[in-house]
């Protein structure tokens, strides 16, 4: 994962670039093309210090973050110790934070996530590594503070802190109104990060109120800051972060401070900055060596339009002049001739066949295949039908052959009442028509009974009640793609290795999970390929999951059938494709989006309250499922195009060698 030439960042030193910066920055922003760029070039800096610090007989002071975003970096600090003898017996770490109360060995635990993924790993001295200690009582945390920045000072102080960032701006536990100077402290959690943090504890209400964090002030002492974001969830907060006020409002604005800081991004959370989203209002595109291509044309138009409030064919001279535009008409031609281009691109987008009209050659002018055989990944067992579930009817209604490859089981996400539930009925079953002993059906209901019962907050389900969930699971996925038209053999459940840990932190994509996927596609031999091209995921299931499919479709590039293979993304329930990025539109009918709403309800475990519903939504996944595809036809409404009652949107994914 060496980072290359070609992986290289586009760099923006953002001296106030936004227009609403009220403050200039001293911070750069680099956007990698990819999570896993960004994360071994991150790595990879960490290596270089840690190597010459080495050379020098010198010792290199990290500090440390948590959670999923910095996981990539672990991973290929590991790789680099493995395979290129990167040695880490002259490292100190110090990391930023952790819960209060908590044992070190809980399965929650910042001791426990960095011995998994970093510290076990590698040949670190474990005296030369410090994390904040959950295990102390109230009166002995004061003291623990104190102590914790002097052993800080002791070391020399941080060389290189690795950050992320929370919904909240959060870094490390600074929640909003966190002092610009303060240090290592109690801090009582936010709502929103408790909420986002519920997964992992199995619910909000497990969530540790408090917890031991460094302060702002003791962050911006380490002599470099990275701060890691990725995926469309944090692009608003990196926006205020990065363009905004400099404020305790938002901790990691105050990043920006820094004399030797860098935002690194992917182009995701990077969505909303100025630069990416819209780069005319810096000033002429020609002086930063940006060109008005189609894509940079058709957001711009579209932005316009939204801007003022008009249909693209509406939109005059005057508008665009008046936008910061000039530039544009002058690269492009007229409004006139503008207007109709990017008007009649996104009218094209829109099919009532998503698979292809009988008799009509594809858009390089090439014969199609009709019908085509279809596979549609769905990371979790109900993600097939509420993100692309009138689209997946469609498909089955005009014959085309449609498999539904679920890629996990689920199972973490079912309720242990309804698990019960479930297994009274198949004890009380197998007593009616005396299908085992009474004493195997009283062992069974023993096994969960007692187990349910002393179960801890957060801890591993037993492998029986494991298995019940999987079940319910797999059996909600038949009804909803049975009731969608697809037939039971075509329903493929992968049972992917990564997931099956039990616990909402998952386990690195693996070669058996590549594989997996790499078998279904070649015994398919797809001409279409459906995935869930969304990285808000709060678990990062969908990340991983839709990397196992790249790589699979990487391998497999070389064979006739994948070269003339389309491969689809769409998005789950959290959020909806740009207008500018969307490909195919699907429209659906009123009939059409209930028949999606019923299929979407026969996820009974997920219906009324899901475990895990994701950050700050209230709403059930139908709920937001149907505001989205709503908001999404809206769009194309009001930019002048036909109205329908709900649109479901897909953008053309990327083939090796594209």
């Amino acid at each position: 994962m060496e980072v290359s030439s070609a992986h290289q960042p586009d760099r923006y030193p953002f001296a106030g670039a936004g227009a609403a910066a009220s403050a200039p920055s001293r911070a750069g922003v680099a956007v990698f093309e990819s999570s896993a760029a960004a994360s071994a070039a991150v790595a990879r800096e960490i290596a270089t210090l840690i190597g010459e610090r080495a050379a020098a007989g010198r010792r290199v002071v990290l500090g440390l973050a948590t959670g999923s975003t910095p996981q990539g970096v672990y991973e290929e600090l590991v790789r680099l110790h493995r395979d290129e003898k990167l040695s880490f017996r002259n490292v100190v770490t110090f990391n930023l934070d952790e819960y209060w109360p908590m044992q070190p060995d809980a399965l929650q635990s910042y001791h426990r996530f960095m011995a998994e993924y970093l510290f076990d790993r590698v040949d670190i001295d474990r005296a030369n590594v410090h994390l904040p200690d959950g295990t102390l009582a109230r009166n002995e945390v004061a003291a623990f503070c104190d102590n914790y920045e002097r052993a800080i000072l002791d070391a020399g102080g941080i060389d290189l802190q690795i950050l992320g960032v929370g919904r909240t701006g959060h870094i490390g536990f600074n929640e909003p109104g966190s002092p610009r100077a303060s240090r290592t402290r109690l801090i009582t959690l936010d709502k929103v990060t408790r909420m986002d943090a519920a997964s992992d504890f199995f619910g909000e209400w497990n969530v540790p109120r408090r917890a031991i964090t460094m302060g702002v002030g003791t962050i911006l002492s380490a002599r470099r800051l990275i701060l890691i974001a990725f995926g469309e969830a944090k692009a608003r907060i990196i926006r205020d972060a990065v363009e905004g006020p400099i404020t305790d409002a938002v901790a990691a604005s105050f990043v920006r401070e820094h004399a030797n800081a860098e935002f690194v991004l992917d182009p995701d959370s990077a969505a909303e900055l100025t630069p990416i989203k819209t780069p005319w209002l810096l000033g002429p595109m020609a002086q930063r060596g940006l060109s008005w291509d189609e894509s940079t044309t058709r957001r711009a138009v579209i932005w316009l339009a939204q801007t003022v409030r008009k249909p693209i064919l509406k939109l005059i001279a005057e508008d665009y002049n008046e936008h910061g535009l000039q530039e544009l008409l002058s690269a492009r031609g007229s409004a006139y001739d503008l207007n109709i281009q990017i008007f009649k691109s996104m009218q094209h987008t829109i099919t009532g066949w998503p698979g292809g009209k009988p008799g009509r050659p594809r858009l390089d002018g090439r014969p199609d295949v009709f019908p085509k055989r279809v596979v549609v990944f769905s990371p979790h067992p109900d993600d097939d039908v509420i993100s692309m579930g009138g689209t997946l009817i469609r498909l089955c209604q005009h014959g085309h052959e449609v498999h539904v490859a679920y890629q996990t089981s689920g199972n973490i996400a079912v309720f242990d009442e309804k698990a019960v539930r479930h297994a009274d009925f198949v004890t009380e079953f197998a007593r009616e028509f005396e299908l085992f002993g009474e004493e195997q059906v009283r062992r069974i209901e023993q096994a969960i009974e007692k187990f349910v019962a002393a179960k801890k907050p957060g801890e591993i389900d037993s492998p029986e009640l494991q298995k019940i969930k999987t079940l319910i699971r797999r059996s909600e996925a038949r009804a909803a793609a049975r009731y969608s038209g697809v037939p039971d053999a075509n329903m493929h459940f992968l049972d992917m290795p990564f997931y099956e840990t039990g616990r909402v932190r998952k386990n690195p994509l693996g070669e058996r999970d590549v594989q997996i996927v790499v078998e279904l596609l070649r015994r398919v031999r797809p001409h279409q390929v459906y995935a869930a091209g969304d990285l808000s995921d709060p678990h990062g299931t969908h990340r991983v999951c839709l990397a196992a499919i790249n790589a699979a479709c990487e391998r497999l590039a070389g064979e006739d059938w994948m070269r003339e293979c389309d491969v689809w993304h769409y998005r789950g329930a959290w959020q909806e494709w740009e207008p500018h990025r969307i490909h195919m539109a699907v429209p659906l009918s009123p009939d059409e989006v209930e028949r999606k709403r019923a299929a979407i309800f026969l996820h009974e475990s997920q219906k009324d309250k899901a475990l895990f519903p994701g950050p700050n939504d209230p709403r059930e996944f139908w709920q937001r499922a149907e505001d989205r595809n709503r908001n999404t036809a809206e769009i194309y409404d009001r930019l002048g195009l036909p109205e329908y009652q709900a649109i479901e949107a897909f953008v053309r994914g990327k083939k090796s060698g594209q």
